[in-house]
C-alpha cells in the first residue's frame, strides 16, 4: 500500500524537481486527477482517460473531443473530476488559440484560418466572430456577434459596423463556422456578406474577408475572388 501511495505521488515530486517539461502526458495528467481509487491510482486513471483518445488526435490533444458522459464511464472519475478535465482541455485550446494570433498581423486568409481552426471546428452549433484591425492589420477585438442557431439573414450588418466603429477599427474580417464541416457558404452567407461589404465601404472600414470555418477546411470570400468590383 506504501509502495502504491508511493508511485501515485512521484508525477507531483518530478513535477517540483525538474518542472513540468519532464512529465509524460499521463504524469501531467495524474497530477490533475490528483487522487484514485482502492484499486486503481490515479497514473492508472490517467492510462485509461488518454486511451479514449481516438486516431488522429490522440492522447492529450484528444481530451477536447471525449464527451463528458464517456470520461464518467471510468471508475474513479466521477462528475467533478470528469469537469475538471474538460475545463483543461478548454483551457488549452484557447491558450493555444491566443497564442497562435498573438503578434499575427492579419493579411492572409491562411493564417485567420489556422488561427481559429481548432477552436470553432469543433463546435456544434454555429458562432460568428468579428475582427477589429488596426492599420497594419494587428487584432484590435474579437466580439462574438452571435452564437447558436445562427441565421445568417438575420444578423445585422448594422450591428457589426457599429461593433467595428466602437473598436476604433480600420478594417475588418468576419469569421463563423458550419458544424456540419462542409464551409461552402448559404444563400444567406452570400446575401448577407455582399450587404456587409457595401455597406463597410461606405462607412470606410472595409471588410477585407469572411471565412467559413469547417472541418480542417476553409472557404475564404477574398480567396474566391467573390469581393471582385464587378
Amino acid at each position: 500500500m506504501k509502495e502504491k501511495q508511493k508511485n501515485q505521488e512521484l508525477p507531483y515530486e518530478r513535477f517540483l524537481r525538474f518542472g513540468p517539461e519532464s512529465l509524460t502526458e499521463t504524469e501531467l495528467l495524474a497530477i490533475i486527477i490528483r487522487t484514485g481509487t482502492r484499486d486503481c491510482n490515479a497514473m492508472e486513471l490517467a492510462k485509461k482517460v488518454l486511451a479514449l483518445a481516438e486516431y488522429p488526435k490522440e492522447g492529450l490533444l484528444g481530451l477536447h473531443d471525449i464527451p463528458l458522459e464517456r470520461l464518467m464511464e471510468i471508475r474513479g472519475i466521477g462528475e467533478v473530476k470528469a469537469v475538471k478535465l474538460k475545463c483543461i482541455a478548454e483551457l488549452s485550446m484557447r491558450m493555444s488559440s491566443s497564442r497562435a494570433r498573438e503578434g499575427v498581423v492579419f493579411r492572409s486568409s491562411s493564417q485567420v484560418a489556422d488561427s481559429y481552426m481548432e477552436r470553432l471546428r469543433h463546435k456544434g452549433t454555429e458562432c460568428v466572430l468579428l475582427l477589429c484591425l488596426d492599420v497594419k492589420g494587428r487584432l484590435l477585438k474579437e466580439k462574438r456577434i452571435s452564437e447558436g442557431s445562427v441565421k445568417m439573414s438575420l444578423i445585422s450588418p448594422r450591428e457589426i459596423l457599429m461593433e467595428a466603429l466602437a473598436s476604433k477599427a480600420v478594417e475588418m474580417i468576419l469569421l463563423h463556422n458550419h458544424p456540419s464541416g462542409d464551409p461552402t457558404p448559404s444563400r444567406a452567407d452570400l446575401e448577407m456578406t455582399a450587404n456587409l461589404k457595401e455597406l463597410s465601404e461606405k462607412m470606410d472600414i472595409p471588410l477585407l474577408d469572411h471565412i467559413i470555418i469547417g472541418d480542417n477546411r476553409y472557404i475564404s470570400f477574398m480567396e474566391e475572388n467573390w469581393f471582385q468590383n464587378k
